[in-house]
């Protein structure tokens, strides 16, 4: 056995699950992996997340220049292998009236937790067998239920949520630069090219609203289940989760509805945006919200073309080059709203074809 290996093993014994039986569960474009465990008819998950396997987190006290010194995971504040990131997240989700799976036992210096199993039931499976307007009300009503809950961002001793600052927007709006535009073009953007984008995005950003409410980053169908035996808003189990900052309402419902991995009819995605502001109330600024709909619409599908794009050149998963198609579509609609007209501006100069 190898050491890591045996470090299962061990956190397994003194769970009380070292006799289950293991399958492999499909994991998703990061470096943990899952499987599924049945120990007497009882299921559960298991998360293994090596602690070495990628770039640190960000320190919480790190200002701007520590951050781009050590590297995107700590620009973009992205959990990295800190995994008391989703077990301190999921206690909060799951205090708030969500569906995140409760945690049976954690070792996170170590690299693993056991989770309870929500089920094979994914939105994007059950469309066709659950009415698909039902399905994504109840994602609606999670939001919802999330963003009322945020009263400030979820601290404790192992973790801290940060803010979705202005840089880790930029960093990950950088990526298409990094490599979507080589990929397209052939070669590397010039020094030029890559200011005048970022600085685009920065007098954009200057425009959203302050950070108000948890955000998940990665909320979309593929990411949640259906659990019908469940009520309300409870019944959308979230998963996926430990990336998640304190930051603006409308990035989870661009994630949801601007899908790289479905289609989402215009009209049905035009209805839940309608019935989320419809929670707002009175007070609800609906204009600024759908600038900054407009805003993280263009930057989330610019990160998701750097990072498809990534994952295909560097991590060698060519697989999602097939996804690009779609990401495109989403942003060429994107660049069509008056408030990125400049970012608009640029694409039809140097990337013609996104307009």
């Amino acid at each position: 056995m190898s050491d890591r290996d045996e470090a299962r093993q061990d956190f397994l014994k003194a769970a009380g699950w070292e006799k289950a039986a293991a399958a492999p569960l499909a994991g998703d474009a990061s470096t943990r992996s899952y499987q599924r465990l049945n120990l007497d008819g009882r299921p559960a998950v298991l998360m293994i997340a090596p602690p070495r396997a990628e770039a640190p987190a960000c320190p919480p006290e790190a200002d701007e220049g520590a951050r781009r010194a050590l590297g995107y995971n700590a620009m973009a504040r992205l959990a990295g292998p800190n995994l008391n990131a989703f077990t301190s997240l999921s206690k909060a989700l799951r205090e708030g009236g969500l569906s995140a799976p409760e945690i049976y036992a954690a070792d996170p210096a170590a690299g693993f937790a056991l989770l309870e199993d929500l089920g094979d039931d994914l939105f994007a499976r059950v469309v066709g067998r659950v009415d698909e307007e039902t399905l994504y009300r109840t994602a609606i009503e999670a939001l919802v239920r999330l963003h009322e809950g945020a009263a400030g961002p979820v601290r404790g001793e192992a973790y801290a949520m940060l803010d979705y600052d202005a840089l880790a927007l930029e960093a990950e709006a950088a990526l298409l630069m990094e490599w979507y535009w080589p990929l397209k073009k052939g070669a590397a953007a010039s020094n030029d090219q890559f200011t005048e984008y970022l600085s685009l995005w920065r007098e954009l950003f200057q425009n959203l609203s302050a950070p108000h409410v948890y955000v998940l980053r990665d909320f979309h169908a593929e990411n949640l289940l259906w659990l019908p035996d469940r009520e309300g808003p409870a019944r959308a189990g979230v998963i996926d989760f430990q990336d998640a900052l304190y930051g603006h309402a409308a990035y989870d419902l661009v994630s949801l509805l601007e899908d790289a991995r479905r289609d989402v009819d215009p009209i049905l995605a035009e209805k839940m945006i309608a019935y989320y502001e419809s929670f707002g109330g009175a007070q609800f600024d609906r204009q600024g919200f759908q600038r900054d709909y407009a805003i993280l619409a263009a930057q989330r599908n610019a990160k998701i073309l750097g990072i498809f794009a990534r994952l295909a050149k560097r991590d060698h998963k060519p697989r999602y080059l097939d996804l690009l198609p779609r990401v495109e579509a989403h942003f060429r609609r994107d660049l069509a709203r008056p408030e990125v007209a400049p970012l608009r501006a640029f694409f039809a100069k140097h990337l013609p074809e996104l307009v």
